[in-house]
């Protein structure tokens, strides 16, 4: 039950039904997946949780020293799992929490079953020998001062750029209000995890069925970056989401939540 509390773990649909557990990204929580819920929940068992620092979990359990890496949130995934004596559930990571997944999956690989990718990104910074994640690290440099400087601020500036969609300002604020309502020492350590990883080696590791979703147009993960982890990844399927933005969840709730079933459905 502590971990239960610590990571504000829910659970809905039905009790004997296979397993989905749903994993938020950087500056948000389990609320983001709010509107693809009801379309898995009537089939299969859905668990949500928070990572330790981010929505209603305990806070006081968070550590600098623990979160300062990937592998600290997929020990909050691999404590999740074993908590709730999952076997062989399908783990739904959106952006920077596919690559905890993955993690998370070579540590307890009997808990973890399937993977879904919802607009991964093993690296977001560029490299010379050809990887391109979408940033170069001057760019990550200038984005990660900003967020030191004034995080506010940099919510409300780059919460819209993230989410996309312009003509529907209503996604960019909500991602604002979700970026503010985190603590800015725990955020400036969860963002600087997440712009600073490099998880590319961790995918050959992946041997699992895995959907890696990506959007037509995302300003934090390029197309590029789908089908690089796509090919990196033997097991996997790849598909592009006729939606913007990073968070396609929110954007595109019906595309979203009708790619994953589909990927469900053919699962063993």
């Amino acid at each position: 039950m502590v971990i239960r509390r610590r990571n504000n773990v829910t659970v809905t649909g039905p009790a004997t039904g296979p397993t989905v557990v749903l994993a938020h990204g950087f500056g948000c929580d389990q609320n983001m997946w709010r509107l693809i819920v009801p379309a898995l929940a009537e089939r299969y068992r859905v668990v949500l949780f928070d990572y330790v620092g981010s929505g209603r979990s305990d806070l006081s359990a968070w550590s600098q020293e623990r979160y300062s890496s990937l592998q600290g949130y997929a020990t909050d995934v691999v404590e999740v799992c074993e908590e709730l004596d999952l076997e062989r559930a399908t783990f739904v990571g959106h952006s920077v929490s596919a690559m905890a997944g993955v993690l998370a999956a070579q540590a307890v690989p009997e808990r973890i079953g399937a993977l879904v990718m919802v607009t991964p990104s093993p690296r977001y910074i560029d490299d010379d020998t050809g990887y391109r994640g979408g940033f170069t690290a001057e760019d990550i440099d200038e984005l990660l001062a900003s967020l030191d400087s004034n995080y506010l601020g940099w919510s409300s500036t780059m919460a819209p750029v993230i989410m996309g969609n312009p003509e529907r300002p209503e996604l960019g604020q909500e991602l604002t209000n979700s970026f503010c309502a985190t603590d800015p020492d725990i955020a400036r350590v969860f963002a600087r995890t997440t712009f600073l990883s490099d998880s590319r080696d961790d995918l050959k590791s992946v041997s699992v069925p895995t959907l890696v979703l990506e959007c037509a147009q995302d300003a934090i993960a390029p197309r590029g970056v789908g089908a690089y982890v796509h090919a990196a990844i033997p097991s996997s399927r790849l598909v592009t989401l006729a939606a913007t933005g990073h968070c396609p969840q929110l954007s595109a709730p019906e595309a979203t939540a009708g790619a994953i079933l589909d990927f469900l459905a053919d699962l063993p």
